[in-house]
């Protein structure tokens, strides 16, 4: 009489749930708090957005001159005239100045404390790098009107001297470094921390087989960062890059300390002069009437338009990077 033991037959599996549905009660939970939260966040941008609407339309139906185009900035005058280009060139402008300074030496830093430096060195040099960004604007601010200013007149003497020809650094007024070139320069410094610090650990998470296998093949340690890490972060290098952007575009009061603000259009930029959206309304908010807060709300309103077009070029250039990784795979 056989005896063996028959292995019994598993357990029919159990349904899955429907995609998007949770069946625990704490799933459930978490479901609940996570979907509210995202719709909170766009109700409240909506609601922001249609604040600046109606604040920016009661300013800009009394408006006698053009407002994307007018270069005056005079909302208490009969009859008010005010207009965003001087406000629109120095905010472009001198986050265009920070980008092109910050983005590189950004990606070379993280490189170096992700690749290259020694743990000892990397461990502090990166601490170091958190605490640069976390220290607040004023300071910034503070050091760029005491020490950037005053030590940037031999820099701006010698690209006079030597690329005034390109009209754009050719200085054609006196007086102190507080120009549109200064504020870039001082952004950059802001921003440079927290694009650093981003690009770090993105390419801290690249694949370590696809560093081996470049290695296996030869390749050097430039050509292994070249092939394997810098492809992997694109798209990290990219958010990390606006949201260093953003920084830039919305910086106030580092800004407002440095600059010396002016309505005069000039595209020399080391000319002292020139504004920016959120400088001009830190500078002219307490002593305007309210119609004139109506005229700065206005101003505010572009630059919320800018910051979200910003940020959805982005995300478009990054999900058509998932897309193009995704068909190369």
């Amino acid at each position: 009489m056989d005896i063996t033991p028959t292995a019994s037959a598993p357990p029919p599996p159990s349904p899955a749930a429907p995609k998007g549905k949770a069946t625990r009660p704490g799933d459930r939970i978490f479901l609940g708090l996570t979907r509210g939260s995202g719709i909170l966040l766009l109700v409240i941008m909506g609601a922001i957005a249609v604040f600046l609407t109606y604040r920016a339309y009661l300013a800009i139906s009394k408006d006698e001159a053009n407002f994307l185009t007018a270069f005056e900035w005079n909302p208490a005058g009969s009859p008010p005239e005010f207009g965003i280009a001087i406000l629109a060139y120095g905010t472009v402008v001198s986050s265009i100045i920070a980008m092109v300074i910050a983005v590189p030496v950004a990606v070379g830093i993280a490189l170096f404390v992700s690749h290259y430096a020694p743990r000892k060195l990397a461990a502090p040099l990166a601490y170091v790098i958190d605490l640069l960004a976390a220290v607040p604007s004023i300071i910034y601010g503070l050091w760029g009107a005491l020490f950037l200013v005053p030590y940037l007149g031999g820099l701006n003497s010698w690209l006079n001297e030597y690329l005034g020809w390109t009209y754009i650094f050719d200085k054609e007024g006196s007086g102190p470094a507080r120009s549109l070139f200064t504020v870039g320069i001082l952004l950059a410094v802001m921003i440079l921390p927290i694009i650093t610090n981003v690009t770090r650990e993105v390419f801290l998470q690249v694949p370590k087989m696809h560093e081996e296998a470049a290695l296996a093949l030869g390749a050097t340690r430039w050509e292994v960062i070249r092939m394997s890490v810098l492809p992997f972060g694109r798209s990290g290098i990219i958010s990390a890059s606006m949201l260093g952007l953003g920084r830039a575009l919305g910086e106030t009061m580092a800004v407002a300390t440095v600059l010396s603000p002016s309505f005069l259009f000039s595209g020399h930029l080391l000319d002292p002069g020139g504004g920016t959206f959120a400088q001009n309304i830190a500078a002219k908010f307490n002593e305007a009437n309210d119609y004139g807060r109506d005229a700065l709300i206005a101003s505010g309103l572009v630059l919320f338009v800018i910051t979200l077009l910003v940020n959805g070029t982005a995300r478009l250039i990054i999900a058509r990077r998932k897309e193009y990784s995704g068909a190369n795979a």
